[in-house]
């Protein structure tokens, strides 16, 4: 069969790259089209375009863009037509993805959602669209079965692909030359991988570097943006270090971590590392943002625990005091580093066991092939 799969973001390119791997288990003959990033393409996806070519977050950054944004949905429209997939496979990046989703449906493609938008943080309405234009919805986060059943509509919990890949994660030894150079206990910034997240946490986290000169910092660079970035911070601070592509292991043998909101912090959560979540947007994206919002936390880890597990410091919150402050807490209160800790175990209780690629790639096969209950 042909899929066509649409990743908007880094995080999105993992799991979908992962769930490529799977549906060739499933699919002997499966072949793949994408909009997305090199893990799909280094799964066999044959790439029509990189996710970072058309990612613009914030309602600010969308407007200023919004007729690049909606030259990038018709003419990645009219290479779906142009592939005739047999199924549309959207992952996660709701703006974008949504709009897909209904252009499929009025082209009469089967089309199946794997990480569902975040409509219940804000317009739950949006949910009544899903309903309609989405054949089968593929969900990570166990409240959001319950969400979809007050709209009438059934989705599948597929468990969360964060445990698949914490659970495949295997420390790179080559590397521990490399991190044991450095005599100083460490500490993993883990600034997001879009141009203004990294722009943003720069901007504060210098201040913080100064108030602990007996650490070394390392940034957990991402290949999709110019090196520059880091590598002009890096001159201003020399304490600290950048390591591209090696989120993971740097984490593994960090003391604490600052990490940008998203992904990330359920990641850093389940690998046992005491962090805080930090965010700065643009503050007319954020003034809107906060008028709309439905939800009391923006980490994935409170989110899903349904109470505060790890602090976070949104916009003028995220100042170098308060940074340095509970970094000095998450470094040396034992009381507070062992309630975050026993916070992460009952996150991943929650979230159940790993195998969400297969179960996904099992329950998408048997749907396209009627093989199911």
């Amino acid at each position: 069969m042909k899929y066509y799969i649409i990743a908007g973001e880094r995080s999105g390119d993992l799991h979908a790259s992962n769930l490529i791997k799977s549906l060739k288990t499933e699919d002997a003959s499966a072949n793949f089209r994408a909009l997305g990033g090199d893990l799909m393409k280094a799964e066999g996806a044959d790439l029509y375009r990189y996710y970072h070519e058309i990612n613009y977050m914030g309602v600010w950054e969308v407007a200023k863009n919004i007729r690049i944004i909606l030259k990038n949905l018709k003419e990645c429209q009219k290479d779906i037509l142009s592939y005739q997939p047999d199924v549309l496979i959207l992952v996660d990046f709701g703006g974008f993805n949504m709009k897909m989703a209904k252009f499929a449906k009025q082209h009469n493609i089967k089309t199946f959602y794997y990480i569902s938008p975040k409509v219940w943080a804000w317009n739950t309405k949006r949910a009544y669209k899903i309903k309609k234009d989405v054949d089968r919805m593929f969900v990570i986060l166990p409240f959001e079965k319950e969400f979809f059943k007050q709209f009438n509509y059934e989705v599948d919990y597929v468990g969360n692909p964060v445990l698949d890949s914490i659970s495949e994660f295997i420390p790179d030894n080559s590397l521990n030359d490399y991190f044991n150079q450095f005599k100083q206990p460490k500490i993993a910034i883990l600034p997001g991988s879009r141009k203004y997240e990294v722009e943003n946490m720069f901007s504060v986290i210098g201040d913080v570097v100064k108030k602990f000169p007996n650490y070394k910092f390392f940034i957990a660079a991402v290949n999709s943006l110019p090196t520059e970035y880091y590598e002009n911070f890096q001159k201003k601070y020399p304490q600290v270090e950048i390591l591209y592509e090696k989120t993971y292991d740097l984490l593994h043998r960090s003391q604490a971590a600052i990490v940008t909101s998203g992904t990330a912090s359920l990641e850093t959560a389940l690998l046992q590392i005491p962090h805080m979540v930090v965010f700065k947007a643009n503050p007319v994206s954020y003034f809107i943002a906060m008028l709309v919002l439905k939800i009391q936390f923006v980490s994935l880890p409170n989110l899903i625990a349904g109470k505060e597990v790890v602090k976070e410091f949104l916009q003028k919150k995220f100042s170098p005091d308060n940074v340095s402050n509970h970094l000095e807490e998450l470094l040396n209160d034992n009381k507070i580093i062992n309630t975050q800790l026993n916070g992460y175990k009952e996150i991943r209780k929650i979230l159940g066991t790993p195998g969400t690629a297969n179960l996904t790639a099992k329950k998408m096969y048997q749907y396209l092939t009627n093989d199911i209950a």
